[in-house]
């Protein structure tokens, strides 16, 4: 990908002398918010990775100035780690702060902690000196002091924007501290500042914009279901051994993975959960953020072949615990007191289980601890989604099934990991896809009962363009864990490819109630299906929120070039296939006519034909 040369623009604490001006020269000036932003540790980041740390900055930049554009400002210059806009309104200007953070909060969620990019904003409204598409002046300065007081992932505003916000944003779910005067540094009187308090009342959907239709479409985490509804806290790690995180996470995801599997609860997925882990998290602010009514709590500690969990259930809306209690066992017990944790939760909550739901609790699924360790060590690095991590991912699935021939989940997300690994484009071997179908086979042959296993032989069919078998796959999926975020996602696309998606986007907008963290491919997948659906308006808005968490979605591109075809708007649809030539300059539509998985052929070569009329036309 190529990196745009930084702005040599110097940052506005940095700011030359302006030279005096005679009385008769004019100055233009204006009243403006301003929003100054840099990236916490920026140092440090560029030390330990430069290439990987200036992607990212690309990445996030990108996503910044979309939504400053989207919020009607102007992004001013961006010198180094530094970013600074001005806004015609503060309304707009705070709205599009909180949205940042949001956003990039999202971002770094994919990473791993150390690689992480965090930016501080500081917000002010002042007057400004306006020289061509420069300003200068007190304004500029105090958002930039500002700034520096925020904290990573924070926002800070002055007094004056404070009073005209304060009653004006309630809707974003914000609560404001008031941090007292402060004195900065070339600046007379002292400036009273405020914390943008993010946390209560988070929405992790934006409320619906009158610009922005699709939006409105996907379903609020306020709502909380009709059937009991539950997020499962990440368990905190007790060993006093950070190198034990992985077993604490493992033991979450097993319990989420065994409640999603039950039909008559509500589970929200582990992406969504996962954002909470090491924070001080009220359940009743989880609850809200969520939209569920039950909070899984507890933590992990590990010594020698010992183990103690503890777990509580409460209800969030009123606080009260339904249910506490203590586990000490042998590690090799460990699979007991999941089945026991997840029984206590049914009792609790009286939820009815189908005769195959009961017939699930029981099962080991190793004897082989060792085994079952690097499975939990495996989705550690599995969930990074990097290439290196993915490696090391895939080793250790191999060696749980070297130590455990009969263990049909490592089987399984081996199988996964060797399809993502040729579907995310880390490897060009095309016979990871037939190598991910046989383990996926291998898996189901040992256990029927495992979604993943169904996931990834849905998606071999579908690249086979088998579609009977692939849709088939994908509903058993669906069938086994209801709860699936993923689950229903993988049969969306399905049915897009089809021609069902009238059915798909249900699919897919239970997927985000369900994972309200929802990943960038979740947007791809409702775009696609809105697209086929002859909702060209919620398509496109679908679309350009993918591009503001995922800028370089080549096919996400493609498929809008399609719709402002479609509609006559040759002029975006060029724009939308060039920005597909300057992602990957070896991208060619053409070439998708004997890969893409659609079963409607004729669609395909319209399609194509859009293509060359645009070329030709142009």
């Amino acid at each position: 990908m190529m990196i745009p040369p930084h702005n040599p623009l110097p940052r506005p604490d940095r700011m030359p002398t302006l030279e005096p001006m005679s009385t008769t020269e004019r100055v233009e000036r204006k009243l403006a918010a301003i929003l100054s932003a840099d990236v916490k540790g920026y140092s440090r980041l560029m030390g330990d990775d430069e290439v990987a740390t200036i992607r990212t900055l690309t990445t996030y930049r990108a996503v910044i100035t979309t939504l400053i554009t989207r919020h009607r400002g102007r992004v001013v210059d961006t010198p180094g780690d530094n970013l600074l806009a001005e806004f015609a309104s503060v309304v707009d200007a705070v709205q599009c702060a909180v949205e940042i953070q949001r956003e990039l909060k999202t971002h770094n969620a994919d990473l791993p902690a150390p690689r992480r990019m965090e930016f501080r904003i500081g917000i002010n409204l002042g007057d400004v000196i306006v020289e061509g598409e420069r300003i200068y002046g007190d304004g500029v300065n105090i958002a930039a002091r500002l700034e520096g007081i925020a904290e990573a992932g924070g926002i800070c505003i002055a007094g004056n924007v404070h009073d005209q916000v304060d009653t004006k944003l309630g809707a974003l779910g914000v609560t404001y501290e008031f941090l007292g005067e402060q004195t900065v540094k070339n600046i007379a009187r002292p400036v009273p500042a405020y914390r943008v308090v993010l946390e209560p009342g988070v929405a992790p959907v934006p409320q619906a914009r009158s610009e922005d239709p699709s939006l409105s479409q996907l379903p609020q985490p306020s709502a909380v279901p009709d059937k009991p509804s539950i997020a499962v806290l990440p368990f905190v790690n007790l060993s006093g051994d950070a190198e034990q995180e992985y077993f604490s996470d493992g033991i979450t995801e097993d319990l989420i993975t065994d409640l999603s599997k039950l039909s008559g609860l509500f589970v929200i997925s582990r992406n969504s959960v996962f954002l909470y882990k090491g924070k001080a998290v009220k359940p009743e602010q989880m609850s809200q953020e969520l939209g569920v009514k039950f909070i899984l709590e507890g933590s992990v500690r590990k010594a020698g072949n010992r183990v103690r969990i503890t777990a509580q259930l409460i209800d969030a809306t009123t606080g009260y615990h339904l249910w506490a209690e203590r586990y000490d066992r042998e590690l090799q017990d460990i699979f007991a007191v999941q089945d026991e944790v997840t029984q206590k939760i049914v009792a609790a909550l009286q939820i009815k289980l189908t005769e195959g739901e009961q017939q699930h609790f029981g099962r080991v699924p190793t004897q082989n601890f060792e085994a079952y360790e690097c499975l939990l060590r495996g989705l550690e690095f599995y969930h990074r989604r990097t290439p290196e991590a993915h490696a090391q991912a895939r080793q250790l699935f191999e060696r749980a099934v070297t130590l455990d021939p009969q263990f049909a989940a490592a089987h399984a997300w081996l199988g996964r990991a060797c399809m993502t690994e040729y579907l995310f484009q880390w490897s060009t071997d095309s016979s990871l896809m037939e190598q991910g179908a046989l383990l996926a086979r291998k898996a189901m042959a040992l256990d029927e009962s495992l979604p993943v296993a169904h996931q990834t032989l849905a998606y071999a069919y579908l690249g086979r363009k088998q579609y009977d078998p692939a849709l088939a796959a994908a509903r058993r999926a669906v069938a086994l864990d209801p709860n699936g975020a993923d689950a229903c996602v993988t049969l969306g696309e399905i049915l897009s490819c089809v021609g069902q998606a009238a059915e798909a986007i249900e699919l897919v907008e239970k997927a985000l109630r369900l994972d309200p963290h929802y990943p960038p491919s979740y947007l791809f997948a409702l775009g696609q299906a809105y697209y086929l659906a002859d909702r060209s308006a919620d398509a496109i808005a679908a679309f350009q929120r993918l591009f503001t968490r995922s800028p370089d979605h080549v096919r996400g591109h493609f498929f809008l070039a399609m719709v402002y075809a479609d509609a006559g708007q040759d002029h975006e649809a060029r724009a939308e296939l060039a920005t597909c030539r300057t992602i990957n300059p070896t991208y060619s539509p053409e070439g998708m006519r004997g890969i893409v998985p659609y079963k409607n052929q004729d669609l395909v070569e319209h399609w194509m034909e859009n293509v060359r009329r645009l070329h030709t036309s142009a």
